[in-house]
């Protein structure tokens, strides 16, 4: 059974985890992880908790994260499909992102050893 929508939600970065998480009422219902290159910021993975599965979670969680990747002065790379998909509907992040090249994939795989 999902959980309800209309608990309180928030986004963190949770530095030493290198992921932004989003809370549902204290609950952790999601994680885009990253790893910095650089001025970069190289996401690469995002799932959404079972529980919180169709409430919108994904989109919000990709936002508030984007939206501090912006704030810091960092760069956007877009490894992960779900960010990249998110960036191709929100062309406020255009100016801060970063295509993805044989290097930057490169790196990212040394970078997860």
């Amino acid at each position: 059974m999902n959980q309800q929508s209309s608990g309180i939600r928030s986004v963190q970065r949770v530095v030493a985890a290198h992921q932004y998480e989003i809370l549902v009422d204290g609950r952790r219902g999601g994680l885009t992880a990253y790893r910095d290159r650089g001025d970069q910021r190289v996401f690469f993975h995002t799932e959404v908790d079972d529980a919180f599965a169709g409430q919108g979670l994904g989109t919000e969680l990709v936002q508030g994260a984007l939206a501090d990747v912006r704030e810091s002065g960092k760069r956007i790379v877009p490894v992960c499909p779900y960010v990249a998909k998110f960036l191709k509907r929100h062309e406020e992040f255009a100016d801060i992102t970063d295509p993805v090249t044989p290097d930057v994939l490169r790196w990212l795989q040394d970078e997860l050893r």
